[in-house]
């Protein structure tokens, strides 16, 4: 076994992460030329913890991400026309809806915010936990230079 394991994963035994011993680490994404999609599930699998050894489903083991140049990320095919964002307001007749073209013009950190969202477990506190460690940004700029996050090369 590699030596990142903590000490009672060593003999032969299952492991099974605890909350008090998950160590998260920052992680900054340039976005740029990125497909919105493979970004989207690539970044939730982070969010998780699935590229951990340590990865345990029901305990929050995952690292913080930081997402630049999200204005810059690409949707393939006729997305951008054809694809909207949909949402109710919750009156009657409330439906309202986006084009992803305005979308992504207006605010194509929240596209990507959406898009990450829905590739992680919704119907659970697990999920929310999770996506309060993402941070999403338009611009080259953010604010967590303090963390030192490491440079992650995303493929697509």
């Amino acid at each position: 076994m590699s030596n990142s394991l903590p000490e009672m994963a060593k003999n032969n035994k299952t492991y099974m992460a605890k909350p008090t011993e998950v160590d998260s680490k920052w992680y900054i994404i340039d976005a740029t030329d990125c497909v919105l999609g493979r970004l989207a599930s690539q970044v939730a699998s982070i969010l998780k913890g699935k590229n951990k050894p340590t990865y345990t489903p029901n305990v929050d083991t995952g690292d913080h991400v930081i997402i630049i140049n999200c204005d810059k990320v690409r949707l393939t095919g006729k997305k951008l026309e054809q694809k909207y964002y949909r949402y109710h307001s919750g009156f009657i007749g409330g439906l309202k809806e986006i084009q992803y073209k305005k979308l992504m013009k207006e605010k194509p950190e929240f596209a990507v915010y959406k898009a990450v969202k829905g590739m992680l477990p919704t119907k659970n506190t697990l999920g929310t936990q999770m996506l309060k460690k993402l941070r999403v940004y338009a611009g080259s700029e953010h604010t967590h230079q303090a963390q030192q996050p490491i440079e992650l090369k995303i493929e697509g």
